[in-house]
């Protein structure tokens, strides 16, 4: 079969989406209400549309001031340079929530964790859309929305930048 034969089916709808980003903005409130600002640090992608829309939803349910920063590298080099913020925003003594839509094996969360290792934190989180639980490295997300048992070959993608095609699917 082609790959433009292969098609892909919805999982979960826009609205079902919105709904698992809000419940993961109450669940990182209720563990993080005695703080009074977070970071929240999205991976560049579909992980920082999901961090701004948890920036969002937490602005309408908190009293937290929340600081967003894109983690900018390229995924798929087997050796990072270092991971530069898109802005000078200070991480040290700060609690960290790293968010990315799919935790699939955790090679691309271990990389968002380096710049992070090198200051001293107060916690460092994760924060994703869908966990397919294939982990090949000790990352786990403290926050998930969907946990989906998928096969190797499939692919899932978020989409939260298209409002359009906003939704979870499986291919």
């Amino acid at each position: 079969m082609s790959q433009s034969t292969i098609s892909k089916r919805q999982i979960l709808s826009s609205l079902q989406t919105g709904q698992k980003i809000r419940r993961i903005a109450f669940e990182i409130y209720e563990h993080n209400f005695e703080e009074t600002s977070i970071i929240i640090a999205g991976i560049a992608g579909e992980g920082y549309a999901f961090a701004k829309r948890l920036a969002a939803e937490l602005a309408d349910i908190s009293p937290l001031h929340v600081k967003l920063i894109e983690l900018r590298f390229d995924k798929h080099l087997h050796f990072q340079s270092p991971i530069l913020f898109d802005n000078d925003v200070q991480v040290e003594n700060q609690v960290v929530i790293i968010a990315d839509d799919v935790l699939n094996t955790g090679r691309t969360l271990a990389f968002a964790l380096e710049p992070f290792l090198k200051v001293n934190m107060k916690k460092v989180q994760v924060a994703v859309v869908v966990d397919r639980s294939h982990h090949k490295f000790p990352i786990h997300a403290d926050y998930v929305g969907y946990a989906l048992s998928t096969t190797l070959t499939e692919h899932v993608e978020v989409v939260l930048s298209r409002p359009e095609d906003e939704g979870v699917y499986l291919k």
